[in-house]
């Protein structure tokens, strides 16, 4: 069952030179117990995609169009009250940097019994007993100690496991986890997203991971969602995914990774566009390999290529390419 759906969402910025449209037609779903990666270079509109969810969005940010659905209910017609009532306590934010996501001047637990108390409305020591449960839950050894700690006395992986108790304290249906082992060593990297795979099979929570790291999603994720200029040009299971590839875009990437030490790493040449950069066509058409003319005249539809394995490109197209 779907608890989050995104459908057709568009969004731009404001501009000195006007409005720039940043996402188009951005569609996914999460499901109860099931980890969603979104993937793609930086800046290709992942972290926005998510942020569109929580509307946690730049002043100049404009969601023009589009329908974001948590449990039923159409975020973006919401009121706003009702949204402050999901933000933190149904769909919690798992930020990129734990080093600067805890403010330094009070405890560790401060920060967690204040979460608590504001959607959880627990004071006193059933408040702290749960703050304790939440920390025990992220594997935060003397957890009674710790809540007394200051952020500066965590490391790095502490710290996001802290942040993830926060999550794990308000019940949290949805977790969005953006980049969440980007600041940490290879080890606490695996340490944390052994966690999250625990959180998402003990609790049945959705899990939107936000990642570049494609190891990590070949070994955590359930589906997969690649991103490139804006546009989700390839969905599908994770397992289908990783073994036919079938968008340009996704097969260079999967190339672009060390798979053995035997083979020479290929590179994506030319850089992503900017949201300013006017391209006709297929936006990754300047560095395909296989493009046709007919990619640099129409954006290529969605085809699908298996059981719930779309690919936007004109390759999957018979009447104007050999399927990949």
């Amino acid at each position: 069952m779907k608890i989050l759906d995104v459908e057709n969402l568009n969004l731009g910025f404001m501009c000195e030179n006007g409005f720039n449209q940043a996402l188009f037609d951005v569609s996914f779903s999460v499901e109860r117990g099931e980890m969603l990666a979104l993937v793609g270079e930086s800046g290709c509109g992942k972290t926005m995609s998510a942020m569109s969810v929580l509307q946690l969005l730049p002043k100049n940010a404009r969601i023009t169009s589009g329908i974001i659905t948590f449990d039923g209910k159409d975020l973006l017609k919401s009121p706003k009250k009702d949204l402050e009532g999901i933000r933190g306590a149904k769909i919690a934010l798992i930020p990129q940097d734990p080093m600067t996501s805890l403010n330094p001047l009070f405890t560790v637990g401060e920060q967690l019994l204040e979460v608590i108390r504001i959607h959880q409305h627990l004071k006193g020591k059933d408040a702290w007993q749960k703050a304790a449960e939440a920390f025990d839950a992220v594997q935060i050894p003397c957890a009674e100690e710790r809540l007394k700690a200051y952020p500066h006395e965590f490391s790095g992986g502490m710290k996001q496991r802290a942040i993830i108790a926060m999550a794990l304290a308000c019940n949290a249906e949805v977790l969005i986890a953006d980049e969440p082992t980007t600041a940490l060593d290879v080890t606490i990297q695996a340490q944390i997203m052994n966690l999250l795979e625990k959180i998402k099979k003990e609790r049945n929570t959705a899990i939107l991971l936000i990642t570049h790291d494609l190891a990590l999603v070949r070994e955590h994720a359930d589906k997969v969602a690649v991103m490139y200029a804006g546009r989700i040009v390839e969905s599908a299971p994770a397992k289908e995914f990783f073994e036919n590839p079938s968008h340009p875009y996704s097969i260079a990437l999967l190339n672009s990774i060390p798979a053995n030490r035997e083979k020479s790493l290929e590179t994506i040449t030319g850089q992503p566009p900017s949201i300013q950069q006017i391209i006709e066509g297929c936006k990754f058409h300047p560095r395909c390999k296989k493009c046709m003319d007919i990619c640099k005249e129409k954006i290529p539809p969605e085809f699908n290529v298996g059981k719930d394995h779309i690919s936007a490109c004109f390759l999957n197209d018979s009447l104007n390419g050999k399927k990949n």
